[in-house]
C-alpha cells in the first residue's frame, strides 16, 4: 500500500484521537492500573508522550498541561470522577509488571 507522508500522519492522528475517545469517553471505567498491568501503558503515559512530543517541537508544555490536553479537563477532576482505589492484588500485580516491563522499556 502506497500512502503519502501527509496522509499517513493524518491517519495516525485520527487513530490517536479515536484511542483517546475510547479511553476517555467510551471506557472511563477501565482503570489506569488495569491498562498498565495488561498493556504496560495507560492514559498518563499517553499524556506524557503528548507532552514530550510538544516539547520536542519547541512547544513548552508541563506534565499537568499535557495531562489536561489529553484528559480534556484537569487531571484531578478526571480522577475524582472516574478513578477508584486499586485493590492490593492489582497494586501487587502492577509492582511486578512495572519492574519487569516498564523500567526496562526504552524512553
Amino acid at each position: 500500500m502506497d500512502i503519502d507522508e501527509q496522509t499517513r500522519i493524518e491517519l495516525e492522528a485520527a487513530a490517536f484521537r479515536r484511542l483517546r475517545q475510547h479511553l476517555m469517553q467510551d471506557r472511563p471505567d477501565v482503570q489506569n492500573i488495569d491498562l498498565m498491568n495488561l498493556a504496560g501503558f495507560c492514559r498518563n503515559c499517553l499524556s506524557r508522550w503528548y507532552q514530550e512530543a510538544a516539547n520536542e517541537r519547541g512547544i513548552p508544555m508541563t506534565k499537568e498541561e499535557g495531562r489536561e490536553a489529553f484528559y480534556g479537563m484537569p487531571y484531578d477532576d478526571w480522577r475524582a470522577q472516574n478513578q477508584t482505589e486499586a485493590s492490593a492484588e492489582k497494586k501487587a500485580e502492577f509492582d511486578v509488571a512495572f519492574k519487569e516491563n516498564v523500567l526496562k522499556a526504552p524512553r
